[in-house]
């Protein structure tokens, strides 16, 4: 169910004029009439382009990269993003054919493929595809508006001021029309509009935008069976490979012994892949592949196969006696990366101080379709089909694999199903060109349910301790929280074991209360495992260790949690980067301060609407309790009310409420599409996820020890509040930032209804 706040409001129309940009540059040239019109790839650890910035020296965004108009009316738009639920295939298309007048009934969208220097950066990842790209996306949109308009004026021999771009069509004097495809040729041919020629749409013009009765493209075919993912497409004379890959990452095979695998039928070759040594990067894992006829024979084969393997130097790595050092760790005095204020003083002083500490396993993302690639090899030249979330990256990374300029590689997006962070690491792609190199076919390379289960880039473990000075009053004077988790930065570089500023700035350094002295610190804790961004990332521990606390907190000075919450972060205010104590390495998800700052009020509206909107406050049955928490991320405020009901010892969440406050809301049915999932993903957290390693190996494998929550047990009502803005507000992030306060939610309404606290994740399903 999706709720706006006041379905009456109705924001004043923006000045046509009016360009909500900021002020660096964005296009990157790649020709004359080639200009690639959005942001450049990012570096992974650099500070995203905004991709909606405008030009300084005066070059204009071409759309002829991205919009063409058939002779029978048919506007193509061209989607740069990939597909896995979030709707950027739609949303940004979707405001392309806002501006420019296009019926989307007419409307044909095409995947790009991973091609950054002609269209941009195309990762689709940290919920940034709409607020990086709506406003390049609009302006092209108009420019092509414009261009239909003056086509249409040369015709009639009449001023442009004269006619009028609507509904996929142009009209002029007297009533003359023309279509879309009457001037698709003189359209397109007429010279790109500078930005300042473009009149656009104010907002009470807007037919798509904000209206949510866009659906997602691809609806359709997904829910018939016929959309295309990874592991859907087939090649003449295709060979399906399963890798057997070592237990433990770094690990290698000493012998192996393949007689009994190339015994099967359908079975064809084995081949050994290259092992890596750390840091990994997205490179593949190595291991020994089976190359046959069809996936059941090479899953045959593969179990058929004898392999010797070499743990290396990860081989110790276990879960229990790992955790027992990070806890140990958090105990100790760590690298502060936050000083507000004295703490030292405002812990010497206290009346009284309370402590607690949270900690979480290591999780999967598990997307409903395993890792698949297929590659062909072929005169010189690599094609790829495969669900990736960073084509270009893709692009690159197996263009070095096989030995080839990237120009020489064709990387072809299908949908991704869930992708969650996963699949923008594509060790399973350069898998399928190394086999295709060597087999002298096209190989499709399937990932089971296991070997991701298994092998995947896992989400990070950690413990978190926080501790807080009380005053007389019972009045928080002071503020730590200690953060030990191996680092995302040990995949690509040698491991420093301790997070590095994105990861600090993902909820831990950023904590918005109101306490005036205030440290943060972390802690070392080398990686043993292979670590990449999941689904909002290190928001997932911070949110989860600092939800829990203001609820436990609040139970323990006997106030209830809105009160508790509402005090911790105070008066509306917009934090000070300086004065809070941040530093210069402080990250802001790549934005700027001074457009993106730290709003507590925004974070104190959706907390008070999804209490109100859940009914909080009121009478429950015994066994049953609300839980509240609110987190900012991807520079969105997201505030979760998980009723929480205990039926024969099992833990329910028959309601949920999600308030979310994202700027301008572009897509409403995908943002409330976007709560939902994260409402279940962030159960399945909470309740199930949990990776652990055993002498450096996983020790789980698929659904039945790692577990998902079922159609019998999920957040049977998730009710989705927008929190209204014009356009003049920046559109932020939607994919991520539901999932963190989903989890201490959940924590706080079992503790509610049961009076018992847990705080190690996962918590379970029991009461």
């Amino acid at each position: 169910m999706l709720k706006y706040l006041d379905p009456a409001v109705t924001a004043a129309p923006l000045p046509a004029t009016l360009l909500k940009v900021s002020r660096r540059g964005f296009l990157g040239i790649t020709g004359a009439f080639a200009l690639g019109a959005f942001a450049s790839r990012a570096d992974a650890f650099e500070p995203y382009p905004t991709g909606g910035e405008a030009m300084e020296n005066g070059l204009v965004d071409d759309p002829h990269v991205f919009i063409s108009i058939d002779a029978d009316g048919t506007v193509t738009l061209v989607a740069h993003r990939s597909e896995m639920g979030t709707g950027s295939r739609t949303s940004i298309p979707m405001v392309m054919a806002e501006e420019m007048e296009a019926d989307w009934s007419r409307v044909k969208i095409v995947q790009a493929p991973g091609d950054e220097p002609k269209y941009g950066n195309q990762n689709t990842d940290g919920s940034r595809s709409m607020r990086h790209h709506i406003q390049t996306a609009r302006r092209m949109g108009g420019a092509v508006r414009t261009m239909l308009a003056r086509a249409a004026a040369e015709e009639w021999g009449v001023d442009v001021s004269e006619v009028t771009v609507e509904n996929h069509q142009v009209t002029g004097p007297a009533g003359a029309t023309l279509g879309f495809g009457d001037l698709s040729e003189a359209a397109m041919a007429q010279p790109v509009p500078a930005h300042e020629e473009i009149v656009f749409k104010t907002e009470d013009q807007f037919r798509y935008m904000g209206k949510g009765e866009v659906q997602i493209t691809d609806l359709h075919d997904i829910t018939t069976g016929k959309a295309v993912y990874g592991a859907d497409v087939t090649l003449p004379g295709m060979k399906v490979a399963v890798i057997a890959r070592p237990p433990v990452v770094g690990g290698k095979a000493t012998s192996y012994d393949d007689s009994a695998a190339l015994a099967i039928d359908g079975v064809e070759s084995t081949h050994e892949l290259p092992y890596v040594t750390a840091p990994v990067g997205f490179a593949p894992l190595g291991g020994i592949a089976v190359i046959a006829a069809n996936t059941w024979a090479a899953e045959r084969g593969r179990n058929a196969l004898q392999i010797e393997w070499e743990a290396g130097d990860n081989g110790s790595y276990t879960s229990e006696s790992y955790m027992q050092e990070m806890l140990e760790t958090s105990e100790q005095p760590g690298t502060v990366v936050r000083d507000q204020g004295d703490w030292d003083a405002a812990v010497s002083e206290a009346a009284r101080t309370v402590t607690r500490t949270y900690t979480q396993n290591h999780m999967a993302h598990i997307p409903m379709e395993p890792p698949a690639a297929l590659a062909n090899y072929a005169d010189g030249k690599l094609e790829i089909w495969a669900p990736v979330q960073s084509p270009y990256q893709t692009r690159l990374d197996a263009a070095k694999a096989v030995g080839l300029e990237p120009e020489n590689v064709t990387v072809n997006v299908t949908l991704l199903g869930g992708g969650f962070g996963r699949k923008s690491k594509a060790d399973f792609v350069t898998e399928a060109a190394l086999l295709s190199q060597v087999v002298g076919a096209p190989v499709r390379v399937q990932w089971t349910r296991e070997d991701d289960v298994r092998h995947s880039f896992m989400h990070t473990t950690s413990a978190e301790r926080i501790e807080v000075a009380l005053d007389a009053e019972d009045k928080v004077t002071g503020w730590n929280h200690r953060s030990v988790a191996p680092t995302i930065l040990s995949t690509f570089a040698p491991d420093p074991g301790l997070a590095m500023p994105l990861e600090q700035g993902m909820g831990l350094t950023d904590v918005p209360f109101d306490v005036a002295n205030l440290r943060c610190e972390t802690g070392k804790a080398m990686a043993h495992a292979r670590i990449g961004w999941f689904r909002a990332v290190s928001n997932i521990p911070h949110a989860w260790a600092i939800g829990s606390f203001v609820g436990e907190l609040a139970q323990e000075l006997g106030k209830d949690q809105k009160t508790m919450w509402l005090e911790l972060i105070g008066a509306p205010r917009t934090m000070d980067p300086a004065v809070a104590g941040l530093g210069e390495t402080f990250w802001n998800y790549g934005e700027p301060m001074e457009e993106f700052p730290i709003e507590t009020g925004r974070l104190a509206h959706v907390l008070e609407v999804a209490a109100d909107g859940i009914g909080y406050g009121g009478d429950l049955p015994e066994g049953e309790g609300i839980g509240l928490a609110a987190h900012r991320s991807f520079v969105s405020y997201v505030a979760c009310a998980a009723r929480v009901k205990v039926v024969d010892g099992k833990i329910t969440v028959p309601e949920m409420h999600m308030a979310i406050d994202c700027g301008y809301a572009a897509n409403p049915e995908r943002i409330e599409s976007q709560m939902q999932g994260a409402a279940v993903m962030g159960m399945t957290a909470a309740l199930h996820s949990s990776i652990t390693f055993e002498n450096g190996a996983v020790v789980q494998s698929n659904f039945y020890d790692y577990d998902v929550v079922r159609s019998d047990n999920y957040p049977l009502n998730v009710v989705t509040h927008i929190v209204p803005h014009p356009f003049s507000v920046h559109a932020t992030g939607v994919g991520e930032p539901g999932v963190p306060p989903v989890l201490p939610a959940i924590a706080n309404g079992l503790a509610a209804a049961t009076g018992e606290r847990r705080r190690n994740l996962p918590i379970g399903t029991t009461a």
